[in-house]
């Protein structure tokens, strides 16, 4: 099926279909009328476009806007906007719901002529991500196709859009928009990162991936915007089982059990990988050294030793998930070690050394509880001795329990800390600051509270003793900080510490 150009009548059949059409006022000429776009941005509006009223800053006059430039209906969620009674309407029970329907027809179930590949998890969805896109990438060049896609935490690449990125997994209009750049580019493959909100808000849903990885769980994005509970989120999760035609899980996961049971419910296909001997891909004998990790696999159709060129050793875990989703794609085991080999994530464990006073200092994007713990237990092994100095924040009206989570592990492991922005977006950073503080406090942990990130780091890499650690996590290269409801352009942190450096030596 083409993009666009489909008749008003199927997108109103297809959402009768879901029970999700509250009411409507639609007269029978305008239900045969082709509808050439769909949009919840009045600046993008064509003529017969079907305008989607969504957002927690709409605003009438948007609506007013995009009939002033050809929308031929509208659609909301709550109420019949302006004072119109000839205004055609679609009025829904759940937008969220009637998006994944409008995307699908709108754009023709485009992802059909892609492999797609989703991946969930607490932590570790980026580096998977980035992993299996270089083993798709290594199989990809020796047959002169063009690179893989991705959509992740970090950067998205379709073949035409090349851009850092705001969300985990894009909303539903611009998620199918990049599956129709990434076909119009002539892309077979294309990895995604699946949030818990994609997920629990319908983004993905009509859509069924090739593979989908469940890599890990822990208590994260718990508050009144996110998830009410850790339940809601873990169930939130377990939906990608029921949109993907192979369901992989890590056999480490926290809550392996009820995972499973869903997995084998909900999936035509079941597939572990892990670091356990009854995985159906089973990772052993690690061993490191200062470049990276190497360990072997044993399944069906691998065996052998691989590599990770990336420093850390909780990064076998998702190189083990990425050695998987290769597997059950049927990539010659030769391009896989390659790509996990070479593989490298973009403001992940990155190292820089400040010579004069023998620093080291990592950027990493550690955000949350579990990575935050693999982060510390990792660096306490390969920088044995070393004090640690640690610079984060938290984001605004979020995942809120990471405030006490971060605070107390920081505590714990650190001897300095110093606390600053982290995409506080509207919630005013101070209160961001001093909610982490009390935690940093009961453990007796000097800390410090500096506004400005930059020079949050500038203070931290320049008070750090001498054969010290330096971390500095969160951001990575991300190169935008929210603040209020806009994201505001900043240098990133790698960014930063090359600068700092550049004129401390």
């Amino acid at each position: 099926m083409a993009k666009g150009k489909r008749p008003l009548l199927e997108y109103v059949e297809a959402l009768e279909s879901k029970n999700i059409i509250k009411m409507s006022n639609i007269d029978v000429a305008l239900m045969n009328s082709s509808i050439n776009h769909v949009s919840y941005n009045s600046k993008d509006v064509i003529p017969n476009t079907l305008f989607v009223c969504k957002g927690l800053h709409f605003k009438e006059d948007y609506l007013r806007e995009a009939l002033d430039k050809g929308a031929i209906l509208y659609i909301s969620e709550d109420q019949k906007l302006l004072d119109n009674p000839h205004l055609p309407f679609i009025l829904v029970h759940d937008m969220r719901k009637a998006l994944a329907v409008l995307a699908n027809i709108y754009f023709g179930e485009i992802w059909k002529s892609l492999k797609l590949v989703g991946i969930t998890g607490t932590k570790g969805k980026s580096t998977t991500s980035y992993y299996v896109k270089s083993i798709l990438d290594h199989y990809l060049q020796s047959q002169n196709k063009p690179l893989s896609a991705i959509l992740s935490g970090i950067f998205n690449y379709d073949g035409i859009i090349n851009e850092e990125s705001h969300l985990t997994t894009p909303e539903t209009l611009e998620l199918h928009q990049h599956f129709q750049n990434a076909a119009d580019s002539g892309i077979d493959y294309l990895t995604m990162e699946v949030s818990s909100q994609a997920l629990k808000y319908h983004r993905t849903e009509g859509i069924c991936l090739d593979v989908g990885v469940f890599l890990n769980i822990g208590n994260d994005h718990i508050s009144d915007i996110e998830h009410q509970s850790y339940e809601d989120y873990r169930d939130s999760k377990l939906r990608i089982f029921s949109q993907c035609a192979i369901a992989l899980v890590n056999t480490r996961t926290e809550d392996f059990d009820r995972i499973i049971k869903e997995a084998r419910e909900k999936s035509p296909k079941l597939f572990t990988f892990g670091q356990d001997e009854e995985a159906d891909l089973f990772g052993y004998d690690l061993v490191q050294d200062q470049e990276g990790t190497s360990f072997k696999v044993r399944s069906s159709k691998y065996n052998g030793g691989f590599r990770v060129g990336m420093k850390g050793v909780f990064n076998v875990e998702n190189a083990l998930a990425a050695i998987a989703v290769a597997h059950e794609m049927d990539i010659p085991m030769n391009y896989v070690k390659a790509g996990i080999e070479s593989a490298r994530v973009p403001g992940r464990m990155e190292l820089f050394y400040h010579s004069s006073k023998n620093v080291i200092i990592i950027v990493d994007y550690a955000h949350n509880q579990l990575s935050f713990e693999k982060l510390f237990e990792t660096v306490q092994i390969e920088y044995k001795n070393r004090p640690i100095h640690i610079v984060f924040g938290c984001p605004g009206y979020k995942a809120l329990g990471r405030r006490q989570e971060l605070g107390e592990i920081a505590g714990k492991y650190a001897a300095m800390v110093y606390i600053t922005e982290e995409d506080a977006g509207e919630e005013p950073l101070k209160n961001i600051s001093r909610e982490i503080a009390q935690y940093i406090q009961k453990a007796n942990t000097t800390y410090e509270i500096i506004d400005d990130r930059e020079e949050a780091i500038k203070r931290a890499i320049q008070m750090a003793p001498i054969n010290s650690l330096v971390l500095i996590t969160g951001k990575g290269r991300e190169t935008r900080q929210k603040r209020g409801s806009h994201y505001i352009d900043t240098l990133s942190d790698v960014e930063i510490v090359e600068r700092i450096l550049s004129h401390e030596e």
